[in-house]
């Protein structure tokens, strides 16, 4: 049974004082796409609008799919993933880049028995959204940066249709750098961006 995880590219509303946001959204996503391309239950995918065609083609892995969506959304990528032929799929935001594996894991372990199942994201919003293939026809739509997961167990026909899995940060502002730590393995594009011996004054931005 084939099982796509997705990186969800979007634009970023934040980045650290003196590092652009394109320059800040390329590090974010190349450390996602790293995390995806070392799971071994899944096959990485990468999704993007039209214009971000470039950078997807620039951190992707050879022979990694990239989905080019007329609007880049979760359920969209779903849809092209379910086209491509998996049966499972998973769509994170592209700006995690010090995730877990193992959360991934936990986001696709439930839809042996469920239908769907969704991470929060710290401070609010989703990580990231799985379901299986093809979508079922009562999953609303899915706004990682302002949904919640009882919209989605709220839609199903029974709330444990939907599992809700453990969180995790991702970078939308100055106070997701105190989440960061450099003892974490991974991560390499984003932390080579950051000076952490200006962390400290980072953090009180």
């Amino acid at each position: 049974m084939r099982r796509a995880v997705i990186a969800l590219l979007t634009e970023v509303g934040w980045a650290p004082p003196g590092i652009g946001r394109e320059v800040w959204r390329r590090a974010l996503a190349e450390d996602v796409v790293d995390l995806l391309s070392t799971l071994a239950a899944a096959e990485p995918a990468i999704a993007v609008g039209p214009a971000d065609r470039d950078l997807a083609a620039a951190i992707a892995w050879p022979g990694m799919p990239v989905f080019e969506l007329p609007e880049p959304t979760p359920l969209a990528a779903l849809r092209a993933a379910a086209d491509a032929g998996y049966a499972m799929g998973a769509v994170l935001a592209a700006d995690a880049p010090d995730l877990p594996g193992m959360l991934i894991g936990k986001l696709l372990q439930p839809l042996t028995s469920r239908i769907a199942a969704v991470a929060p994201a710290h401070g609010g919003g989703l990580l990231g959204v799985a379901s299986r293939l093809p979508l079922p026809d009562w999953l609303p739509p899915v706004d990682l940066d302002a949904g919640r997961p009882e919209e989605l167990r709220a839609a199903a026909p029974r709330k444990a249709l939907v599992a809700v899995t453990p969180g995790w940060r991702r970078q939308r502002g100055p106070e997701d750098l105190t989440g960061l730590d450099p003892a974490l393995e991974g991560w390499e594009a984003t932390r080579a961006l950051l000076s952490f011996g200006d962390l400290g004054h980072l953090r009180q931005l």
